[in-house]
């Protein structure tokens, strides 16, 4: 159920909202982009053939890239212009407006505060021109094109599983491989108090698992078709979590800029 706390803080969001902001018209112009993108790089494929190997290492690349810019950059104040809008974009504005209390919207209107801005399209055509660039000079072009056509895949991929992670439930999310995994994942990532560290991947939780930063105890298998399963969530968080899902703790001990843990807590995020 939704605290008065983000009851507030959503009602405020909104009201700041431009009344021309059409969340139709952001995503098309997003999926439009990166569609088009994808199908230009398709038509200039010379007959690829051991080229498509390099989705692989592209793919697990990006998903750590993914890890470290959700932990370093969006959850750690960084006093650079850009990297610090980041930051307060994510921490202070979507992890206010949504907690694991009621982590879904009603309308096309808070598409804003869900997915990306334009601009990070301009980012990832800079970057992934220039990797795909390189590529096209270290292997070949064929090379190039697949880079740039995995990484273009991997941010759709990205805002699709985010979008599937804050509509309201229903049978797609509830069993779908991979949707469920990372909507439960995500889920428990917006709790106020393991926030800052836990859950960090919004794609496949690969990087989380490696580095240690999951709430869940298993294996990498398990960790992908973990779906809607609270089994494995590790012991020591439990308290935490259900404390933290308090309206009286959130308003004593959440900032906009994360929990204030006790010592107790800390040790148990330490383990």
């Amino acid at each position: 159920m939704m605290t008065d706390r983000q009851r507030k803080f959503r009602a405020q969001y909104m009201s700041k909202v431009s009344p021309l902001y059409n969340g139709l018209v952001h995503i098309a112009v997003m999926y439009a982009a990166g569609i088009g993108a994808i199908w230009y790089c398709a038509t200039q494929l010379q007959n690829p053939t051991w080229e498509w190997a390099l989705v692989v290492p592209v793919f697990l690349a990006g998903n750590f890239v993914e890890w470290a810019m959700h932990t370093f950059v969006m959850h750690r104040r960084i006093d650079v212009f850009a990297l610090r809008a980041i930051y307060e974009r994510h921490t202070r504005e979507h992890h206010q407006y949504f907690t694991d209390n009621d982590v879904t919207i009603d309308s096309t209107r808070e598409f804003r505060i869900v997915f990306f801005p334009w601009r990070v399209l301009i980012v990832l055509g800079i970057g992934g021109g220039t990797l795909g660039y390189l590529a096209s000079l270290a292997i070949n072009p064929n090379a190039g094109y697949i880079v740039f056509i995995t990484m273009v895949g991997m941010y759709l991929n990205y805002e699709t599983f985010h979008y599937c992670c804050h509509v309201h439930d229903n049978w797609f999310t509830r069993n779908m491989p991979f949707v469920n995994t990372i909507r439960r994942h995500h889920t428990a990532h917006h709790n106020m108090g393991i926030m800052m560290k836990y859950n960090m991947n919004l794609s496949y939780p690969i990087a989380d698992w490696f580095m240690g930063t999951s709430d869940l105890k298993r294996g990498l298998l398990g960790h992908l078709f973990n779906g809607r399963s609270e089994k494995h969530v590790k012991e020591e968080l439990k308290p935490i979590v259900a404390r933290f899902r308090n309206d009286d703790v959130q308003n004593t001990r959440v900032t906009l800029d994360g929990p204030v843990l006790n010592s107790e807590e800390r040790g148990a995020m330490a383990m």
